[in-house]
């Protein structure tokens, strides 16, 4: 009878072994789920092949531009329709809208700021096609035109204001209507200016 109780024993120590075995090596060999890529641009759709990789930082004058992600549209496509109906742009017949996602950071020792005490526009997208001009930014109305209105917004950016060592991050809309050539931002502050070129121009 102990004989038959402990071969009874044996086996199941045996299978409990076996089975934690297998549970152990399906553990080992279950692949693990991986991170979808961000997508920060679309730029290839429109024939700009990137020279670097995005975010890009441009620094000049104490104030830091990155780019995180720029994103261009038809101006009739829905995601610009939809982005102007939330945010109130007026796409003014233009032919693109430009969706951009920003980070600006004062690393100097005095406030910068784009409003009405300072309206020079801080940087600027450019893409090579100077019959047009480069695109320009496009009032959030919806943001902007209402009661007691506050600069920094976190979801459509006008203006701003930043003290020493302050960041913010935010997104801006543009308007475009020429060809896309090439892609470079242009910063200028108190004087200094830098530029970066995210796809260089065509030969």
């Amino acid at each position: 009878m102990k004989k038959i109780m402990m071969k009874a024993m044996l086996a199941t120590a045996l299978l409990a072994g076996s089975i934690s075995g297998q549970v152990g090596s399906a553990h080992a060999t279950a692949a693990k789920p991986t991170a979808a890529p961000i997508m920060r641009d679309n730029l290839s759709k429109y024939g700009l092949v990137k020279d670097v990789e995005l975010p890009v930082t441009v620094t000049a004058g104490g104030l830091s531009y990155t780019l995180e992600k720029i994103m261009i549209f038809d101006a009739k496509s829905k995601d610009a329709q939809a982005l102007a109906k939330q945010y109130g742009y007026d796409l003014d017949g233009a032919q693109y809208f430009i969706w951009t996602k920003i980070t600006i950071e004062n690393k100097g020792d005095k406030i910068i700021q784009k409003n009405s005490k300072d309206l020079s526009e801080k940087w600027r997208l450019n893409f090579g096609d100077l019959s047009k001009g480069e695109a320009y930014v496009s009032m959030p109305l919806k943001t902007v035109l209402v009661q007691n209105y506050k600069p920094n917004n976190k979801q459509a950016l006008w203006s701003w204001v930043l003290k020493p060592g302050e960041k913010l991050s935010s997104y801006q809309g543009y308007l475009y209507s020429g060809k896309f050539n090439y892609f470079e931002i242009w910063l200028d502050n108190k004087g200094a200016s830098a530029t970066k070129y995210i796809v260089n121009e065509k030969k």
